[in-house]
């Protein structure tokens, strides 16, 4: 799309009249202009989820909106396959829109409200929160380490001389805690304005599938778009490299609690051993998988994301990029004297990401998995 029917198009005004409701803000309302029409057309009802969930509806609330922007996985196919998009006078953008309507929805959902704004700011919130953390833990663990800090510590238990096993208990547990309870409250809004109904092994099941699969991000069959109407597999590539490395990553670090809580087995443990293998696995996923999207974010047509949006993923990325660089760090270095302050600044790290987790990118995966519930719901109740 050219620079001019970008302009185009965001300089439309979202229209009223006659079987159009009122809507909380622009991007809802633009929303609903959007749907309106694509329901009159129904072109692209074979791209995604989307289109079909669309058809199910003849009017659009807020919760309907909110419903169809987190379905959406903003694979861009249908901007290409759209006859009324810019520069035609109808101008039809929907993965703009949608990108943004999501963005939006997040900070309208979340808890405490009065933190919502954090979504809008967050690759400065990000950037603080990994600043005052990573030097909070290294100026308190040096100070506590005293020269001791400088120096080589191996063998069972070496991280545990640079930070007690009950104070990492004791301050991730709160910080996670604290995070996964907003983001609860957060989705549990989310649900009910959805419309969303009781829970369902088969739909929760079927959704598991639709998320790990990235089933929605292939345009109908053919891929995914980034900087043209030709389609790849390259971002969704890269989405399972970013999606699974997290998912070994956390499954490295719950098999490392279970054997030390339960077994008595403390790190650091042999190169062999499974956690270090998972470990591993897991950073290399969340380093390939960031960079490339990252590289494909920066090549992206840009009518096919939210601008104000851009700054809040580059940050998520950047972070899950140092939550796995750090990681490394400790890994490679963990039988030399720069063990303890690189463990201190990994610690510092993932404190941010805990504490930040629902007021960032991170939320979209949790939205979209309800989203693709919801969805399941409506087509077996049809």
């Amino acid at each position: 799309m050219s620079a001019e029917s970008s302009e185009t198009w965001t300089a439309r005004q979202p229209v009223s009249g006659p079987g159009v409701l009122d809507h909380a803000t622009a991007s809802l309302a633009e929303a609903d202009r959007l749907m309106t029409i694509c329901n009159a057309c129904r072109y692209c009802e074979g791209l995604c989820a989307v289109f079909p969930a669309m058809e199910r509806r003849r009017v659009f609330t807020d919760g309907d909106l909110d419903f169809l922007a987190n379905l959406c996985h903003n694979c861009g196919a249908c901007l290409y396959d759209c006859q009324y998009a810019p520069p035609h006078e109808f101008a039809v953008t929907v993965p703009a829109n949608l990108a943004e309507l999501r963005a939006e929805t997040w900070a309208r959902y979340a808890w405490p409200a009065q933190l919502a704004a954090a979504f809008a700011r967050n690759a400065l919130v990000t950037t603080l929160a990994i600043v005052v953390a990573v030097a909070a833990f290294v100026t308190a663990i040096g100070v506590s380490m005293g020269s001791s800090f400088l120096e080589v510590h191996t063998g069972p238990g070496a991280f545990y001389d640079v930070v007690p096993h009950a104070v990492i208990v004791l301050v991730f547990i709160a910080a996670l805690g604290y995070g996964l309870a907003a983001l609860s409250i957060s989705l549990r809004r989310y649900w009910r304005a959805i419309g969303g109904g009781a829970l369902r092994w088969r739909d929760l099941a079927g959704a598991g599938r639709s998320a790990s699969t990235l089933e929605y991000l292939d345009g109908g069959g053919v891929g995914c778009m980034n900087t043209d109407e030709r389609p790849t597999d390259t971002r969704r590539r890269y989405h399972h490299l970013t999606y699974y490395g997290f998912a070994l990553c956390l499954a490295s670090t719950t098999l490392a609690a279970v054997l030390d809580t339960g077994f008595g087995s403390e790190a650091p443990y042999a190169w062999y051993h499974p956690v270090v293998v998972l470990g591993a696995a897991g950073g290399f996923g969340l380093i390939v998988g960031p960079i490339g999207l990252l590289a494909a974010k920066h090549n992206r047509d840009p009518d096919l994301s939210d601008a104000a949006s851009r700054p809040m993923e580059l940050s998520f990325l950047v972070l899950l990029l140092l939550l796995a660089v750090t990681g490394f760090g400790v890994l490679v270095l963990r039988a030399t004297a720069a063990m303890p302050l690189l463990l201190a600044v990994h610690l510092g790290v993932v404190f941010a990401f805990f504490v930040t987790i629902p007021y960032g990118k991170f939320v979209h995966g949790f939205y979209r998995y309800l989203a693709l519930v919801r969805d399941r719901q409506e087509r077996t109740a049809t």
